[in-house]
């Protein structure tokens, strides 16, 4: 279950701008709304809301903390699991192959008429 952002939201955009997963949607001075889909329950969104507005994975309150304060990652040893991807846990890094396989995909253009540059 991903991040959630409450009614107390103020439409500073603050949590916005730092999700690296691009997750959170809105316009200024309006309640913003995270994507399910895209979120990756890092949980920036809650340590950087001034408004206390997002609720974490088990709907508990996020509480804004200094960035000095953020809990440091940790380095995991062994397979990752889907579970723990999800959780924000280290994943694993993909072969050299596997990226070039992605990116002559992304070159030769997606389903749809949609293409992206990408640059080798």
């Amino acid at each position: 279950m991903p991040h959630t952002i409450t009614e107390n939201c103020n439409g500073c955009g603050a949590c916005a701008r730092l999700c690296p997963a691009s997750a959170i949607s809105g316009e200024k001075k309006k309640l913003h709304s995270i994507d399910a889909v895209l979120c990756i329950d890092c949980g920036a969104c809650g340590r950087t809301c001034p408004q206390s507005a997002v609720l974490d994975t088990e709907d508990a309150l996020c509480i804004m903390m200094k960035r000095s304060e953020w809990p440091k990652p940790e380095m995991m040893s062994g397979p990752v699991g889907a579970s723990q991807e999800k959780r924000g846990g280290c994943l694993p890094v993909p072969d050299k192959s596997e990226n070039l396989h992605r990116l002559r995909i992304l070159q030769q253009g997606m389903p749809g008429g949609q293409h992206y540059n990408a640059k080798t």
